[in-house]
C-alpha cells in the first residue's frame, strides 16, 4: 500500500506535535457484503510505530475496533526543526507501509 501515510510535524516550544492520517480499509470480519452475504475477511492495521532519532516514540497494537482511514495524534519532546518523524505500520495480512516527514 504504496502512500497510504500523511504526516504533519509541528514544533512548539519543546513539543513535537505529530497529526497522522492513515488509509486502510480497517475490516472488522463481521461485516457482510452487500451483494454476495458474505462476511468480508478481516483486514486491520495491528501495530503503529513512530521513531525520531532513531528512537521510537510512540508505538500502539491496534485491532478491529479502529475506524476506517484512522487518523491520529500524539506529541513528544525532544524534536527539533528539520528532524525527521517516521511512521510505519503493518496489518494482520502482512501489508505495511511507512513514511518519513521534516518536522517544520
Amino acid at each position: 500500500m504504496a502512500k497510504s501515510i500523511k504526516i504533519r510535524a509541528r514544533l512548539k516550544g519543546d513539543v513535537t506535535t505529530v497529526k497522522c492520517l492513515i488509509t486502510h480499509p480497517m475490516e472488522t470480519g463481521l461485516r457482510k457484503d452487500s451483494k454476495t452475504g458474505e462476511l468480508i475477511p478481516a483486514h486491520f492495521i495491528n501495530e503503529v510505530a513512530a521513531e525520531h532519532g532513531g528512537n521510537t516514540v510512540m508505538s500502539a497494537n491496534w485491532g478491529v475496533g479502529v475506524s476506517k482511514n484512522p487518523y491520529f495524534s500524539f506529541t513528544f519532546k525532544g524534536g527539533a526543526k528539520g528532524d525527521e518523524v517516521k511512521i510505519s505500520w503493518q496489518d494482520n495480512k502482512g501489508n505495511s507501509d511507512s513514511r518519513a516527514e521534516q518536522i517544520k
